[in-house]
């Protein structure tokens, strides 16, 4: 993608603070900061080490783009509501139209992004279950009418976000719920808890990988699936809690590409908690040496230990 200049423009209306911030959600070195001028134009040009890419405006607006895009996104803030307006590269304004359709989905349904905001607000797992599946559902009918204008790209990898968000809800809710709510798995009308995942195929595809909700599913779900098999053999499992016992446990039970992509996020989570660096050193050696198969990936890693 070294080649493919990608330009984010913006202008925001009714946003309060001094300064206006780009981010990357893959990529950490893809920042900018501007002086706040309502109506002015903000606009970074930058060379992606992924495709595709989300840049957050101000922490909070997302803005899906493919490597060589370039879009303009007019934000207009009122209180807590934003109301965004894209033009550009017609195939990428077309994925972040369908993107907020599904938002917009998710606040009809009170789907919240985040599981423990539902164990506080009692939200039911059979309810959030059943959202899912409705997701998913919606899902393949917003993709099928915009199949011929988005970008075939980013339509993946909205795929991939929403079915990593779906299927967290299947294989950690439950668990979470009977956590913090003391109702156990088997009374949450849920059905058989192991059987949730089945029939699911795992994304190996470049494209998924680059989604970070998705390879934060890919480590939940090695965990899942290694309980299950303990299960079903009679033997108690015991979920590992430490980097180094969950590096292990990635690495036997993933080949090729997905192992790439789960190691590497579990890596990055680590450097990112900031808590006893020096732990993180040696098996960073080891996965480039034995398991690193997307230069990107050890391009970031290098960047968060300096």
């Amino acid at each position: 993608y070294a080649q493919k200049k990608t330009t984010l423009s913006s202008e925001i209306y009714g946003y309060k603070q001094e300064m206006v911030y780009y981010d990357c959600l893959q990529s950490p070195a893809i920042t900018a900061e501007f002086h706040n001028n309502p109506g002015e134009q903000f606009t970074y040009s930058f060379t992606p080490q992924f495709s595709p890419v989300v840049m957050l405006i101000n922490g909070r607006t997302e803005v899906l783009m493919n490597a060589g895009d370039s879009l303009h996104v007019v934000l207009r803030q009122e209180g807590k509501q934003i109301q965004l307006t894209f033009s550009g590269a017609e195939r990428a304004v077309a994925a972040n139209r369908l993107r907020q359709e599904l938002r917009q989905i998710h606040r009809q349904l009170n789907f919240k992004s985040q599981l423990l905001s539902c164990a506080a607000l009692d939200i039911k797992p059979q309810k959030r279950i059943e959202d899912a599946r409705t997701l998913l559902e919606k899902l393949k009918e917003l993709v099928a009418k915009s199949k011929d204008v988005a970008d075939p790209q980013l339509v993946t990898y909205i795929e991939a976000e929403q079915e990593a968000m779906s299927y967290m809800s299947f294989v950690e809710y439950p668990k979470m719920y009977a956590e913090v709510r003391h109702v156990a798995i088997e009374d949450q009308g849920i059905g058989d808890y192991w059987k949730l995942m089945d029939g699911v195929k795992l994304r190996d595809d470049a494209v998924s990988l680059s989604c970070p909700d998705y390879t934060s599913f890919l480590i939940r779900y090695c965990f899942f699936a290694q309980e299950k098999k303990a299960m079903e053999a009679g033997q108690t499992y015991v979920m590992p809690d430490k980097l180094e016992t969950m590096y292990e446990a990635l690495a036997k039970f993933y080949t090729g590409t997905q192992r790439d992509a789960a190691l590497y996020m579990l890596l990055c989570n680590f450097i990112r908690n900031g808590k006893q660096i020096e732990r993180v050193l040696p098996l960073v050696k080891e996965y480039k040496e034995k398991y690193n198969r997307n230069a990107a990936y050890t391009s970031v890693l290098d960047s968060l230990l300096q």
